[in-house]
């Protein structure tokens, strides 16, 4: 009976608010393509059902082990780097961060999560172009969302959604001197995207190039 219930699990699964209008448009396009042959109401069909799919926003079990942060995407890490500078819009200046970037394909779960618990300190979003969201330039170039947490010891991780090159639409719902937990769903990318998360020099990577991220609940690093 249990292995009943996990597989309908497979198959039913919450949706994201932001997906309700276009899986309704995708519908209706599917109805429309129906109508002039079956062969593109096939295609409208597996479209619809691809779109759905999408908008999941399963549920995840979130770490109770205190001074961790979480990866607020899923996907792969694809880039990790060292003595950096944050996005200049937060206005750090030449102070200097280490960065790891989670690479969202569109298969993915795109519903993005709050790292670490805190208090939310500054929130700027910056227009951009839509470069593919594996490129070097992405982090500086593309549309962004750049958020900073300033956790209970004070220390102020910054967490950005990078729109790629066929997402369109950033959506985040935190606004400064909001407190968050760590896990927290804030927002989500639409269609592909790249998640790039900046640390003090304090905070210790614990994870690697290459290895598999599930938001809200792998462990990306720890606050020593």
């Amino acid at each position: 009976m249990n292995d009943f219930y996990d597989a309908i699990k497979l198959v039913i699964f919450p949706i994201h608010k932001e997906g309700y209008k276009f899986i309704f448009i995708f519908a209706i396009a599917t109805a429309l393509l129906a109508m002039l042959s079956n062969f593109l109401g096939l295609i409208g069909l597996v479209a619809t059902l691809w779109c759905i799919f999408f908008f999941r926003d399963p549920e995840r079990i979130i770490p109770v082990e205190e001074n961790v942060i979480v990866s607020p995407a899923d996907g792969v890490i694809t880039k990790v780097e060292y003595d950096v500078e944050a996005p200049s819009e937060l206005g750090f200046g030449k102070k200097k961060f280490n960065k790891m970037s989670v690479f969202l394909n569109v298969f993915n779960v795109h519903v993005n999560r709050v790292p670490v618990a805190g208090t939310i300190t500054k929130v700027v979003y910056r227009e951009g172009k839509f470069l593919s969201a594996n490129a070097d330039e992405a982090s500086t170039e593309n549309e962004r969302n750049a958020v900073v947490v300033k956790t209970k010891d004070g220390h102020e991780i910054i967490f950005v959604q990078v729109a790629g090159l066929v997402a369109r639409r950033i959506v985040s719902d935190l606004k400064e001197g909001q407190e968050v937990q760590i896990g927290q769903k804030y927002g989500i990318i639409r269609f592909g995207s790249r998640a790039d998360i900046y640390f003090p020099e304090t905070v210790e990577i614990k994870s690697l190039l290459g290895q598999t991220m599930i938001g809200g609940e792998t462990i990306i690093a720890k606050i020593n």
